[in-house]
């Protein structure tokens, strides 16, 4: 078993708290992804686990075993670094067998393991090469090679994409997955790209200010987000927010966001219970925001043709907002158009920031509804 479990973790940097009582447990064989903003504590708390660094408090347990005193060598673990730190003087196959010359590994197995990894990895003809010689993204299969042939229990990834251009990057997400599927390793990946994570990890873990803010499988936690950080940080574009005063009208909640009066769907009157005559944020993603004849009126301010989508930035009032179309739809800048919300998809937080509509025991949707949430205009937009 190689599951790795992280209780209360915590890591200073004299005055400062790069990680702060992270605890997270990963799965054995699970793909993990750390995933946050620069200065979130992701790469720190990898050095952690790795024994890169040592934890001023908490505990590190990999395969059920304690390693806070154990030097990195001794954990066995292999990590992919975001500068390939491959040695320019040695060739691909010697590069790949060193750490197993360190490690007093019998010469046959040597020649084996480098061999099935340069076919997983399909740089078979690239062994004699030097480092020097190679792509970057040809760099990147070396780097995971020389992982590989370790048969780690864990492998630990820092952001090894991030210096691949954009073509490359979806071509090598979509390497790892392979590759996972085939080793059934467990691990443990960080990056600061919000899309990678989704795409990668069966499961992540949104980090900021050095904790965890939640966990789950991708999806969920993109349809299910805990708090305004989780909801505002997963998506391209990020989630729309409106600040208003919530009130009830005849027994319904109504939230007054300036431009409009979001007449609250009767499925989250429990959630806003007890807020009535306080600030509440309704977040709605640009995916679920529509364009519908006897919707809300707004003014165009940008467009935004990507191939397969269309983002339009909206004015509502003094609001923007922006939504995700279909593309073709004949709008540009300065029409008027109408706008509405799709009511399954909409979120409430509380001024301190947390999700008033997060459920626990969320599961994935797997279809979005399409059905609408009422809204009446009180004042036209500009």
């Amino acid at each position: 078993m190689a599951e790795v479990t992280l209780r209360n973790l915590v890591k200073e940097f004299d005055d400062v708290t790069a990680v702060d009582g992270v605890s997270l447990d990963i799965p054995d064989e699970s793909f993990t992804v750390l995933v946050g903003p620069s200065g979130c504590g992701k790469t720190t708390t990898l050095r952690l686990i790795a024994g890169l660094e040592r934890a001023t408090d908490g505990e590190i347990e990999i395969g059920r075993e304690l390693v806070n005193d154990q030097r990195a060598y001794e954990r066995d673990i292999a990590m992919v670094f975001q500068n390939y730190a491959l040695y320019p003087h040695m060739s691909v196959r010697e590069n790949m067998r060193f750490g197993l010359e360190q490690h007093g590994i019998d010469e046959d197995v040597i020649g084996e393991r480098v061999d099935e990894a340069a076919d997983l990895l399909q740089i078979g003809e690239l062994l004699d090469r030097r480092p020097a010689e190679l792509s970057g993204g040809q760099q990147q299969r070396v780097a995971l090679g020389r992982a590989i042939v370790r048969e780690p229990e864990v492998f630990l990834m820092d952001e090894p994409l991030s210096n691949l251009d954009a073509k490359l990057r979806i071509q090598m997400r979509a390497e790892l997955n392979k590759l996972h599927e085939a080793l059934s390793t467990t691990t443990v990946y960080v990056t600061h790209d919000q899309v990678e994570a989704m795409t990668l990890g069966d499961r992540i873990a949104i980090m900021d200010g050095g904790q965890i803010q939640q966990v789950g499988p991708p999806t969920v936690v993109y349809d299910n987000p805990r708090n305004r950080f989780v909801a505002d940080f997963l998506g391209s574009p990020s989630m729309n927010f409106l600040e208003g005063e919530l009130s009830r009208d005849d027994g319904a909640f109504v939230l007054d966001v300036g431009p409009i009066e979001h007449h609250v769907p009767e499925q989250y009157a429990a959630d806003l219970r007890g807020y009535e005559d306080e600030r509440v944020t309704l977040g709605v993603r640009p995916e679920d925001i529509t364009l519908r004849p006897d919707g809300v009126p707004a003014t165009v301010n940008v467009v935004e043709p990507q191939g397969e989508k269309t983002v339009l930035e909206l004015a509502l009032g003094d609001q923007v907002l922006k939504a995700s179309v279909e593309p073709g739809i004949p709008v540009e800048m300065n029409d008027r158009v109408s706008l509405d919300f799709d009511r399954d998809s909409i979120h409430y937080f509380a001024e301190d920031g947390s999700c008033l509509t997060y459920s626990p025991d969320a599961v994935e949707r797997s279809q979005r509804t399409g059905d609408h949430a009422a809204v009446t205009v009180t004042e036209e937009g500009d």
